[in-house]
């Protein structure tokens, strides 16, 4: 690396530790200039990391609620969707939903998280039927009501289920204090023929956005976040952060990025596809903080389970939600860690492991009065979960 491009990569970090603003063709750069050697840019997103969030590391204790897998999207890499007929196929009646809330809180979980496939009853009669038989007519009015039964139970909604309505949004917000939905990436490249999300409408980057958007105009607190390593370019994933921000700054409402690293799984068209590197990882992670200093950021650790606890040294403050109790269904291959033993590698590494809410604490004014009278009944003056309740 040349001398002059050493002295450009020092003095572009140098400014956001300075609080300046950062651009594209800066990170790009930085990016550059770290393959050979990261140290710098890990020591300056570690640095931002402590200097905005402090010597804490925080999870969500969640129960996973696969209630739908049907979905009319493909995915090369999607394990998740299942047709009907297969085994893996899951259409969780109210029964069931009652009875998995009923666990969920004798293992004092704190998030239900509601998740199923792209508007299952668009493509599946059998979507249809179950939810005739469940006394609905689409998947959203479901999770409208299963989140409800969720809340009476002092249980804390968040609902990742794809490219909703705004007018659905708009109901659920009445019971979940945050939803998801993964941008994964803001490349329309990848949505061409061959590329892994050809046969998925719903992930078109304008249609991501678009709901991103409504999630923003709606004042959701809002989880997103992308893939790395399904066959981006360093550009398109730098591109990708920052079409994050720009939502974030006209909206204010993305609490957190999920970082998910791709692992290939078996019976996908991707399954001979390599892993993605962890090097490379761990620079997308370094330069989602430098581009995004303040924000909530996440690896999910059971993706990373021999080395997740690493991370902690390149920027991220949180491991997304764990589960003592159920599965994570989208990555089932891929067990949670337990979270005794996430305290003590966080601890190990210098962090106290802290449990939230669905809802980080500074975001718990977007939500209503109701939703924050029912999180006060167990929260602690960080406005995080009592521990005394977790444990």
């Amino acid at each position: 690396m040349s001398v002059n491009k050493l002295v450009l990569n020092s003095e572009s970090l140098n400014n956001v530790l300075e609080n300046k603003e950062i651009h594209r063709d800066d990170i790009i750069q930085i990016y550059q200039n770290s393959i050979k050697d990261p140290n710098e840019l890990f020591s300056v997103a570690q640095n931002l990391r402590k200097k905005f969030k402090n010597n804490s590391v925080t999870f969500s204790k969640k129960a996973f609620f696969n209630l739908v897998n049907l979905c009319k999207d493909s995915c090369s890499y999607c394990t998740y969707k299942a047709e009907p007929g297969e085994k893996k196929i899951s259409l969780m009646s109210k029964n069931h939903v009652y009875q998995l809330l009923d666990l969920a809180k004798k293992y004092r979980c704190v998030e239900i998280l509601f998740v199923t496939g792209e508007q299952p009853e668009q493509k599946y009669q059998e979507a249809r039927d179950w939810l005739k038989t469940n006394g609905f007519r689409s998947t959203a009015e479901y999770l409208v009501h299963a989140s409800e039964m969720a809340l009476e139970k002092g249980l804390f909604p968040h609902t990742n289920a794809g490219n909703l309505e705004i007018s659905d949004m708009k109901e659920l917000q009445k019971t979940n204090v945050s939803m998801g939905l993964m941008l994964e990436s803001i490349s329309d490249r990848l949505t061409e023929r061959g590329m892994p999300h050809y046969l998925a409408a719903s992930k078109r980057p304008k249609a991501r956005i678009r709901i991103l958007e409504n999630a923003g105009r709606l004042k959701i607190p809002m989880t997103t976040g992308i893939l790395v390593g399904i066959g981006e370019t360093p550009e398109e994933v730098i591109d990708s952060i920052f079409a994050i921000k720009k939502l974030h700054q006209k909206y204010g409402n993305i609490q957190e990025i999920i970082l998910q690293n791709f692992q290939p799984k078996t019976d996908t068209r991707m399954n001979d596809f390599p892993s993605a590197n962890e090097n490379y990882f761990k620079i997308i992670v370094a330069l989602s903080r430098i581009i995004m200093p303040e924000m909530n950021i996440q690896i999910p650790p059971n993706l990373s389970p021999r080395s997740y606890q690493s991370f902690l040294s390149v920027g991220i403050n949180d491991w997304g939600g764990i589960s003592p109790l159920t599965p994570d269904y989208v990555n089932p291959e891929f067990a949670w860690p337990a979270i005794n033993k996430v305290e003590e590698n966080s601890k190990n590494a210098g962090f106290d492991l802290k449990c939230r809410f669905p809802v980080y604490p500074e975001f718990f004014s977007f939500i209503s009065k109701q939703l924050r009278n029912k999180i006060s009944l167990i929260q602690d003056e960080e406005r995080l979960v009592k521990e005394d309740y977790w444990k």
